[in-house]
């Protein structure tokens, strides 16, 4: 008999048997105690990250790209904002709720959503929205690799198909406006576009990328989303993308699939752990399935046309290829009551993110309002994690992703190209300069959402994705005697899966290799990573990841730590390009930025944000070019910042440190008992953890205490009678 086991009289015990469970319920165990080292430094974090002398927000409360402002990556300027770092807010936000009981600033990061980065009612006219018509959603406009071969003309000619999710959503929500993030906001209004046009408001909606992938950010022209023709040229920058024959006012927004699903993401998390305490946050559980409804845009082929035969307009379904695609888009007229929407043809699998599609498909309280939505969610957590076993390398990372687009004008596939769907591979889906799939920050950001699907739920498929992908990275790993460390920083690839068979699965990919070309100290990676291999070493016992996890936020922590968070140095060998960048502008176009910056054939990127030239830092990096030097700076992101201190707390929660676990003694009092069986029937009738030792309740680890947990404590204590 196990010594935790006590035996009791045969009429106790039967008893105990008979009790029977009064609810389905599922209820998040709440690992407690918690591992205090990394609890406080999630903490230390925390306080740095909102100490407002820091820097992190705006005085509206929205979060900077990065405290520092002259600052070139996706965003072009430090201060503005993207959907990303608001998503990311919501997770920081959800961690500090776990551990202070206190889910004010949650609900504030939601909040802070709404009114500034999901377009409303003034920033989408219903007026204007209420005019789409599903049947006919955009016109065509081709897409080119290179921004020199813009404006794209739209040809009313070629196919469009049918949206098939724009009725459930109009009924469920009672408003043609559409619920989602658009990627980029201007904080300060630093361009001075201001809102609707104004010129002087803020925060306003801006825009940058609109021109092929070989458009970097670099060569990027920053424009309105409101475009009210007050800046720009005659008419305003909307000639500079697209060919017609007149131009009118108009907004037009994008979002970024994987920073909504992220929003979805942490708010499951919140909502668990607030559980836990008896708290409800079902208003920002309601924003977030809301949020998720609409996401299903981004299933959708760009023009609506039917996945693997490209040259058709879909009629309905036959377009969704169920992934989260790299944008979907909308907009209308100022002025005149007409609007349009988009999804995208071109799939990554870096902004996948099955968890989302897990929690908006299984989660009762995250069941979507629409007919179709948690169904549809339902197909997409399926698709995406064939997505994954279809793009795994041979080694284990991860490859790019495919396009129903070849070349954004659905032309023909090359001879050869392997199919997933019908959809042709693609390296580097997208973005070309650089690559998008070369940054080794896709891999971490991704795979985490599997390990945490893994986690919840121990599905087979992520099991041995995350078997293979561990192994990879952890042999990746470069930890030196001084403490300090090295992951992968660009990565290649060579090859191409093998074409994508659903009853033949995951081949090995023989012919699919990638390559490591050189390492960084890229802190946020790091950081992400430590998360991933947190999640997946919880659940598969798996000890390298766990302590390379712990070695990676020690290393951080240790070696990296500052006033406002983590650092390291950066080098920024592109910031050349600051100074000998040109931006393609087409012959004969000119016009002027709201300070006045012409813009013309033949400028640079320095000479429409002249601005730059005021920045604290702008005479330092000049000097370090002109000394023929590579400049560098100290960065902090804000994704990155959250990234390490939401990793430092999921280590404190899955790793808790000198608890011993005793499953079974429900009660805590080092017996395993009929009286463990009743305080567990007990606590999943009332949901009040008081009465548990959740660890020792959590039978099967599966993060879960419930019927299941019931039903093994019942076989346990039988089998030590």
């Amino acid at each position: 008999m196990n010594k935790n086991f006590k035996r009791v009289g045969a009429v106790a015990v039967a008893a105990a048997m008979s009790l029977s469970i009064m609810t389905t319920t599922s209820i998040n165990a709440a690992t407690n105690p918690v591992n205090k080292v990394y609890q406080d430094r999630f903490e230390s974090m925390y306080s740095k990250i909102k100490d407002t002398s820091n820097g992190y927000f705006s005085e509206q409360g929205i979060p900077y790209h990065s405290v520092e402002t002259l600052m070139v990556e996706a965003p072009d300027y430090g201060h503005v904002t993207t959907s990303e770092a608001m998503s990311y807010y919501m997770w920081l936000e959800a961690m500090h709720g776990k551990f202070s009981g206190d889910f004010t600033g949650f609900n504030k990061s939601w909040t802070t959503a709404e009114k500034y980065l999901i377009p409303t009612e003034q920033d989408q006219p219903n007026a204007s929205m209420s005019k789409y018509d599903p049947n006919k959603p955009a016109t065509y406009a081709p897409e080119y690799q290179d921004p020199s071969k813009y404006p794209a003309r739209l040809d009313s000619s070629q196919p469009v198909g049918k949206d098939p999710i724009n009725s459930q959503l109009t009924s469920a929500y009672g408003t043609s406006m559409l619920y989602g993030m658009h990627w980029i906001l201007d904080v300060d209004n630093w361009y001075g576009f201001g809102q609707r046009g104004d010129g002087t408001s803020k925060p306003s909606y801006i825009n940058t990328f609109q021109r092929g992938e070989q458009e970097s950010t670099w060569e990027t022209i920053p424009q309105p989303c409101w475009d009210a023709m007050k800046f720009g040229g005659k008419n305003g920058f909307l000639d500079l993308f697209t060919g017609d024959n007149s131009y009118s006012k108009q907004f037009k927004y994008t979002n970024a699939p994987d920073a909504d699903a992220r929003a979805v993401q942490a708010t499951y998390w919140a909502n668990q752990w607030a559980k836990e305490q008896g708290k409800s946050i079902s208003t920002d559980v309601g924003k977030a399935t809301k949020m998720g409804d609409y996401l299903r845009y981004s299933f959708f082929d760009k023009y609506f046309r039917k996945i693997g035969q490209p040259t058709q307009a879909g009629t309905g379904y036959d377009a969704a290829t169920y992934l989260l695609s790299w944008y979907y888009a909308w907009g209308g007229g100022v002025e005149a009551n007409w609007s349009w929407i988009i999804g995208s043809s071109h799939n990554h699998f870096g902004y996948q993110n099955p968890f989302a599609a897990w929690v908006l498909s299984t989660d009762a309280d995250f069941k979507p309002k629409s007919t179709n939505g948690a169904t549809d969610w339902a197909k997409s957590l399926d698709r995406q994690l064939e997505f994954y076993q279809w793009l795994q390398s041979s080694e284990g990372a991860i490859a790019g992703g495919a396009t129903n687009s070849w070349n954004g004008r659905y032309e023909s596939l090359p001879a050869g190209t392997s199919t997933f769907y019908g959809m042709g591979y693609v390296e580097n889906p997208v973005y070309a300069d650089p690559g998008s799939n070369t940054w080794f920050g896709m891999q971490v950001w991704s795979m985490q959402r599997i390990a945490e699907l893994y986690y919840k739920t121990g599905d087979a498929r992520a099991k041995k994705l995350l078997d293979k992908w561990a192994k990879w990275i952890n042999s990746e790993i470069k930890f030196s005697a001084d403490g300090t460390f090295q992951i992968p920083g660009t990565l290649d690839w060579d090859g191409q899966p093998d074409t994508w068979d659903p009853t033949q699965g995951y081949t090995g990919n023989s012919n699919l290799h990638v390559k490591v070309i050189n390492y960084n100290t890229d802190l946020g990676c790091a950081s992400s990573l430590a998360n991933t291999l947190t999640y997946y070493a919880a659940k598969s016992g798996d000890k390298t990841s766990q302590d390379n996890a712990k070695k990676l936020l020690d290393a951080i922590w240790n070696n990296y730590s500052d006033s406002k968070g983590v650092s390291s140095l950066e080098q920024r060998s592109d910031y050349h390009r600051f100074l000998d960048q040109e931006v393609f502008v087409p012959a004969g176009w000119t016009g002027t930025m709201p300070n006045g910056d012409v813009i013309k054939p033949g400028i640079k990127f320095i000479d429409i944000r002249s601005k730059y030239k005021q920045d604290p830092e702008w005479q330092t990096m000049v000097a370090a070019l002109q000394a023929g030097q590579v400049p560098t700076q100290r960065l902090h992101r804000f994704w990155a910042q959250s990234e390490f201190a939401v990793a430092n707390g999921t280590y404190a929660i899955l790793f808790p440190d000198g608890v011993t676990v005793t499953k079974g003694d429900v009660n805590g009092d080092g017996t395993i008992d009929s009286i463990d069986l009743a305080t567990l029937k007990k606590y999943l009738l009332t949901g009040d953890s008081a009465l548990i030792v959740v660890d020792n309740a959590d039978m099967n680890s599966d993060g879960d205490i419930n019927s299941i947990d019931y039903a093994q404590l019942k076989k346990a204590i039988l089998a030590n009678q």
